[in-house]
């Protein structure tokens, strides 16, 4: 089989509150565990910032300019900036730092939807900020929007105008053909990159039957001319990204997706979940890529073309 990816997804703005102490908040946090993760074998980092003072997410330049740099000196890994930041973001907040760092990649997600996290009110009952505990308890009311005119502006303005390739995050099927109709128009060209994120209450469930599914939607409509990769938040990780490398494709792990490296236990870091899935995934025969394979897999524009 081919090299496979593993992405660590840092600090999380939509998945999680700061619900663990080793969750990483301020600037050497954040550069100190993506600098571990790297080391683990992470080929990309998908970075989210937030607010130090208050461990709030946070859009702001200056916020992602205090680790970004230092992260660059420690390792050669690709950098993917979030355009999702946080659902209560407008949209030029999301874009305020890509725009300006222009980065290798970016996230991006393919459509609207629920974004449900109150039940994870029954799961703590301690909270390290005091913004964490009604945030969840407003999600029963709240709305993701990412609607095709904010995926259009983008595209063009992070791909077309800034050079960015792009972690198309695909919570669900009809994610997949929104896609599709992107790529019919010619804004998204090969090879295409698809998370499918899974476990989300209003998107797919975790479930190995749904990853199924969505692999042969994607085969269907995409062909040889895309690369696919799994993020399972919560307990469903480590299983579906075995499942996901089984399967040819890649992976991502870290505490934006799940707090946990085992029932109950607390991982101590983002190094720790990208050791694990590299024992599960080099077990199966994979072999993990380096950030320039995984640079010359994606098509991207290179290190040396980004803005920080």
């Amino acid at each position: 089989m081919s090299k496979i990816v593993i992405t660590c997804a840092i600090t999380g703005s939509i998945h999680t509150p700061s619900m663990s102490p080793y969750l990483p908040v301020t600037a050497g946090e954040i550069a100190e565990q993506a600098i571990g993760a790297a080391k683990a074998g992470a080929a990309i980092l998908h970075l989210h910032a937030r607010d130090p003072k208050t461990g709030r997410p946070s859009a702001a330049v200056d916020h992602y300019r205090a680790f970004l740099p230092t992260i660059r000196t420690g390792c050669d890994t690709v950098i993917n900036l979030t355009t999702g930041g946080s659902a209560v973001m407008t949209l030029d907040d999301r874009l305020a730092a890509p725009l300006e760092l222009r980065p290798e990649m970016c996230s991006l997600n393919m459509g609207s939807m629920n974004f449900a996290l109150y039940p994870m009110l029954g799961k703590r009952t301690e909270w390290l900020h005091d913004w964490e505990e009604p945030f969840l308890r407003e999600s029963d009311d709240l709305v993701f929007k990412n609607t095709p005119r904010d995926i259009e502006g983008i595209l063009t303005r992070m791909g077309r105008n800034r050079g960015a390739r792009f972690e198309f995050e695909c919570y669900d099927v009809s994610h997949l053909y929104m896609l599709r109709h992107f790529a019919d128009r010619g804004l998204v060209e090969g090879p295409i990159f698809i998370q499918f994120v899974m476990g989300v209450l209003g998107g797919i469930a975790a479930e190995p039957e749904h990853l199924d599914h969505l692999k042969t939607t994607a085969d269907r409509l995409f062909g040889q001319n895309y690369i696919f990769s799994v993020l399972a938040a919560g307990r469903q990780q480590m299983p579906l990204a075995e499942k996901s490398a089984a399967m040819g494709g890649h992976v991502r792990v870290g505490l934006e997706d799940n707090l946990y490296i085992s029932k109950g236990v607390l991982a101590r870091s983002n190094a720790e979940q990208v050791e694990r899935v590299r024992a599960l995934v080099e077990g199966l025969g994979r072999t993990v890529a380096t950030p320039d394979e995984a640079r010359a897999l994606l098509g991207l524009k290179g290190a040396g073309a980004v803005g920080f």
